[in-house]
Formats: C-alpha cells, structure tokens, sequence
C-alpha cells in the first residue's frame, strides 16, 4: 500500500477520530493525573524536555505511519508522552517536511491538543501543560495562543510556590502556636499543682494547730477540774465534825469490796467515795452515808452496798467513824 493510500485514508477518518477522542482524551486525562488535581505538582525548574521523545524520533517512516494510525484509532492524539499521534506525526514531519497529509493531520490534532494544555492549566498539572504546549509550539512556532499559555503557566507555577509557602508558613504558625499552647498548658498545669501542694500543706498545719488548741483546752480543763476537786474536798473535811475524843477503837472482822460498776469499768472510769458509818455495840454497821465522792454519783451505791455488809468485832458503845473506799480498774 502506498504512503499517499494510507495518509489518505487516514486523513478522511481522521475528523471523526478527532470529535470522538476528544471526551475520550479529555477522561483520559483528567482521571490520570487525578493525584495532581488533589496535590498541585511542584513546579520544579529543570530543562524542558524535547516535544517528540528520542524514542519516537529513531523510528522509521513507516514505523511512525503506523503508530500513528494506531494512536488514532485507540485515541491517542496527544497523550501518553512518548505513544501519542501528535509525536508521531511530528517526527514523520521532520522526516518528510513537504508531506501534505502529515502536515494536514497535524493542523487537525492541534485544537485538541490545545484544549488539553488548557485543561492541564486549569488543574495546575503544570509539567504536562508544558510537554502539551511544547508540541504545540511544535506544530506551529506562531501559533496564537501560545503566548498566553506560556504566561498562564509561569503565573500558575508562581501562584503555586506563592501558595505552597503559604501553606507551609500556615502549617509552621499552626505548630508554634501548638507548642506555645502546650506550654502554657505545663505552666498552668504546674502552677496548680504547686497551688495544691501548698493549700494541702496549710491544711496540714491549721489541723495539727487545732489539734494541739484541743489538746491544751483539755489539760487546762482537767487541772481546773482537780483543783476544783482538791478545794470542795478540803473545804468537807474542814467542815466535818470530829470524833469523839473517847470513841472505841474498831477492829475490822470482815470488809468486803465494793462491786465495781459495769459502766464505769468499761470505761475505765476510776475515783473514791468517802463515807460515814456508824458501828453498833455488836460490830455491825448500823447506818452509812457519802460524805464526798470524785466522781459524783458513779461508785456511791456500791461503796455503801459495800459498807453495809462490813463487820467489827463487838465494841461497848456505839461508834461513828469515816471511810475512804477507792475505786480503779486494774486492781
């Protein structure tokens, strides 16, 4: 088949190809650089790479003929770099520069290739942009739009950086406010915890100084109590009648003990009754009663139960006397 059959027949499919790859092209593209659209690629400056790749640039005409109609057929008019209809027919180009069809294939590729660098623009794929313009610029060196394509990429990539840094400072500020928020935070944290350390201590103190208050209350009470005691007994003892000067003397024949009190042992109450007994001529007690008791009302009844059940031997007349009955719980 000759070279003029199948340009030919490539040019007549060519306008139908075209319409239909160009939603195909334009999925394709937007679905493959998808990372892109969400993280804008850094806009590196290194040195553009070559419009047609090495690649496409060793192969044969007749080589270049039919990739190109395959990338046709499988809509791929200017995309992947290196397999795409535009570099083929380029380097066909170069090869056969007075070929009408290639330069007629060409002329119909660039629209869509065009729309495509708008489109790699619009979604900052910056580096594809660039390889999409220079095949343009391939194509047609004069061509109209490549000025403001050229500017749109430089502004992008220069919106971008200006961006990235903005993120990068934002992300920067967000972590130095953090640490000084987490600073604040320990300081504060501290700050309460030697507040509560010292307000624990001072409620150590002011419970130990209460304690020590009581304590001495106590003791200043129960040495008022005692000495209230030692004055009411020396005051009975002062007031007590005397016995008589010829009174018996009185041989005790059984004294037994005074019951302790249940109440009074279990709290280990002690203290001592004086009493006042009268002894008849045949030795037993004929009538007792409390003269002083310390504590009041705790051991009376059972010092004068006590006393009661007391005996002497036989004396010649009746006789009164007084008896100190003491009361601890160790004994």
């Amino acid at each position: 088949m000759s070279y003029v059959t199948i340009h030919g027949k490539a040019r007549l499919l060519a306008p139908a190809l075209l319409a239909v790859a160009l939603a195909a092209c334009s999925g394709k593209d937007d679905s493959a650089p998808a990372a892109a659209a969400g993280t804008p690629a850094s806009p590196a400056a290194t040195a553009p790479e070559p419009a047609v790749s090495a690649k496409v640039q060793s192969m044969g005409t007749d080589q270049l003929r039919d990739s190109a109609s395959t990338a046709l057929r499988e809509n791929r008019m200017y995309a992947p770099a290196g397999d795409n209809a535009m570099e083929y027919y380029l380097a066909l180009r170069d090869k056969l520069p007075d070929d009408a069809a290639v330069k007629s294939a060409l002329t119909d590729l660039q629209p869509y290739t065009l729309i495509a660098a708008e489109q790699s623009l619009a979604r900052e794929d910056f580096p594809e942009a660039q390889r999409l313009v220079a095949l343009i610029e391939k194509v047609d060196p004069s061509a109209p739009a490549l000025p403001r394509l050229k500017q749109g990429i430089t502004r992008g990539m220069e919106v971008a950086v200006k961006r990235t840094q903005e993120e990068t400072d934002q992300v920067k500020k967000n972590a130095e406010d953090r640490a000084k928020q987490l600073v604040e935070q320990q300081r504060l944290a501290q700050q309460q915890a030697a507040e509560a350390a010292a307000a624990q201590q001072l409620a150590a103190r002011q419970e130990a100084a209460r304690k020590e208050s009581e304590r001495l209350e106590a003791e200043r009470q129960a040495a008022a109590k005692r000495e209230a005691d030692a004055r009411a007994a020396a005051q009975q003892v002062a007031a007590a009648p005397k016995p008589a000067a010829a009174a018996p003397s009185l041989r005790a024949v059984s004294t037994p003990a005074p019951r302790y009190p249940a109440d009074a042992l279990r709290s280990g109450t002690s203290g001592e009754v004086l009493v006042e007994l009268t002894v008849g001529t045949d030795g037993s007690v004929t009538d007792a009663r409390v003269l002083r008791a310390n504590p009041p009302r705790v051991f009376d009844r059972e010092a004068l139960n006590a006393v009661r059940r007391w005996r002497f031997e036989p004396i010649s007349s009746p006789t009164t006397t007084r008896r100190t009955l003491a009361f601890e719980p160790n004994q």
